[in-house]
């Protein structure tokens, strides 16, 4: 099958979990069909980046991001449209031209839109089979749903509105939805009828991760993801003003590593502490996970899966995450994982595992046989699965009907 895969991320290099999903999922869909691919850009991309990813699509085509401005004009005027302003704000006539020229030459036999800014794009090219992946739907309707009852809730609550409508209108164009957990499944299932909504989760690369080779180092911890992600900055602010000064008082040499990208992040605003190390980005966060002796994911804020989770499992450093942090995983605390949800509790939870070799060396052996399932490998195969089966009910609808 040929397949246009539209991506909000340009995938290389692998640097946040949307790109590392994102280039495991062309690994996947390039073993058995042509994909070519059409992605935005934030940042400049090098010729190397893109010959990276012609080793997995027949032709790439890279198109300058825009992010949303919320006091754009634009923005503005799209408070009295029913669709989301930050898609008015964000859409782009020229990553429309190039989708269409795209499909004009590619002639593809479906449309993989990677994410909700994507969906406006893929409806562009007629008489195909389109699949939009990864809808979330979390971030949206909690931001309504916890927010207080002032003027930030009725704004949230608009947005939410929009939202829901704008899926209603636009994905029954679509032959089938995927999520990366129960939790988005159900929320999808309860704004749409159709198409049906399937679960394709976050993933690692087992077979890799098993060849890493590090040696743990005494009373380290970690946390892995870049600080301009505001869930990340929330998550490391909070660790660092209410959960490590209580690690620290039983255990002063305690050192935390944070990696991840920096640039344009205010660390001078973060609580300080001489046993921090913010390393920026690394080319191999692998190795710095697999050498500490526990990741630490105090998350509070953001949806989908976390793939710091299921790589710090994978390579064997125990976990010690909230609630939130864990959200969506089939991981069970206590056995497979810590969950704590406040500062004592979460202290508490990892002075344990700094403190007990033998608990650190059984959460380690638990944790890599609980991720066995979410292998990258297998999760790829799940994927070309479900786009067989689009293929297959594309070919028996009637001629008349592909001109939706």
């Amino acid at each position: 099958m040929r397949i246009l895969f539209l991506s909000r991320w340009f995938p290389y290099p692998t640097n946040n979990g949307s790109k590392i999903r994102i280039f495991n999922l062309l690994q996947a869909l390039r073993n058995e069909h042509e994909v070519a691919l059409v992605a935005f850009a934030t940042e400049p991309v090098t010729p190397a980046s893109v010959e990276a990813l012609r080793t997995l699509c027949a032709a790439v085509k890279v198109v300058p991001y825009r992010a949303f401005q919320a006091n754009s004009l634009r923005a503005r005027l799209g408070f009295f449209s029913p669709t989301p302003r930050s898609v008015i704000d964000t859409f782009s006539p020229e990553m429309l031209a190039t989708t269409k020229q795209v499909a004009e030459t590619w002639q593809p036999d479906l449309v993989i839109a990677s994410q909700i800014d994507m969906l406006c794009y893929a409806l562009a090219v007629k008489g195909v089979g389109r699949m939009l992946e990864e809808l979330e739907l979390a971030v949206a309707f909690d931001g309504y749903r916890c927010a207080p009852r002032s003027i930030a809730r009725l704004r949230r609550g608009l947005t939410w509105w929009k939202l829901e409508r704008y899926l209603r209108r636009t994905l029954p164009a679509f032959d089938l939805v995927t999520v990366v957990s129960a939790r988005e499944q159900a929320l999808a299932r309860s704004v749409i009828a159709s198409p049906p909504v399937q679960i394709v989760p976050n993933g690692a690369d087992l077979q890799a991760m098993q060849r890493v080779q590090a040696t743990p180092q005494p009373g380290t911890l970690i946390y892995s993801g870049a600080l301009s992600f505001y869930a990340n900055y929330d998550a490391v602010h909070h660790f660092l003003a209410e959960i490590f000064p209580l690690i620290l008082e039983r255990a002063p040499e305690t050192r935390l590593l944070v990696t991840g990208s920096t640039e344009g992040v205010a660390l001078d605003q973060l609580p300080q502490h001489p046993n921090v190390q913010f390393t920026g980005y690394l080319d191999d966060v692998w190795s710095a996970v697999a050498s500490s002796w526990v990741s630490v994911v105090p998350l509070r804020l953001g949806g989908g899966t976390r793939l710091k989770v299921i790589e710090a499992l994978a390579l064997g450093t125990p976990v010690v995450a909230t609630s939130k942090g864990v959200e969506g995983l089939d991981l069970r605390a206590g056995a497979d994982v810590l969950v704590a949800d406040d500062p004592r509790s979460f202290a508490d939870a990892t002075l344990s595992l700094l403190n007990d070799p033998l608990q650190r060396r059984n959460f380690s052996m638990q944790g890599r046989r609980a991720v066995e399932r979410y292998d990258w490998a297998s999760i790829g195969r799940t994927l070309n699965a479900l786009v067989a089966d689009v293929g297959r009910s594309r070919r028996s609808i009637p001629l008349s009907a592909e001109a939706r």
